[in-house]
């Protein structure tokens, strides 16, 4: 999938993942789309959308963030620029089913909407936002509820 300076390539590691992979495609496209005013231009963005499991994640959050548990998506960006090419970022966005499960089972929400989530959280981490600060923090949540809003789902942050 491409998008003026935006592609995506989508790949599945889990089993549970297949039937769901064309609707998500689907949502990613919308969801860049609508998106397009946060991403830097003069850059090229190169997403990979890897969508695993469990054990993966565990894999992947004890070698690159030294925790020891899964989580619903690891966002990772390597920076290139090369003068006569531009600006390139590769970006390797993971998402584990078993987390994202027991969490829209635990909340009551859609799939879809938990996917669209965090793939925006993931988006907007690739443009600079981050949650590190409390500060910080406040303003990705803030952007995150705007893009949800927009699409005409709710404030995830809200306990009910």
């Amino acid at each position: 999938m491409r998008m003026k300076n935006i592609k995506v390539d989508f790949f599945s590691e889990s089993k549970k993942w297949p039937r769901r992979v064309p609707l998500i495609k689907i949502i990613t496209k919308k969801t860049i789309n609508k998106m397009s005013n946060y991403f830097r231009s003069g850059h090229e963005f190169e997403l990979n959308i890897i969508l695993t499991d469990k054990s993966k994640m565990i894999k992947l959050n004890k070698i690159y963030k030294n925790k020891h548990s899964d989580t619903d998506v690891l966002t990772f960006i390597s920076k290139n620029s090369n003068k006569n090419l531009g600006k390139i970022l590769y970006c390797d966005i993971f998402f584990s089913i078993d987390t994202i499960e027991k969490f829209i089972h635990r909340n009551k929400v859609s799939i879809y909407d938990h996917f669209n989530h965090l793939l925006i959280h993931s988006l907007l981490h690739i443009n600079g936002y981050d949650h590190k600060k409390n500060l910080d923090s406040k303003k990705m949540k803030k952007e995150e509820i705007k893009i949800l809003g927009s699409f005409g789902i709710n404030n995830p942050y809200i306990v009910k």
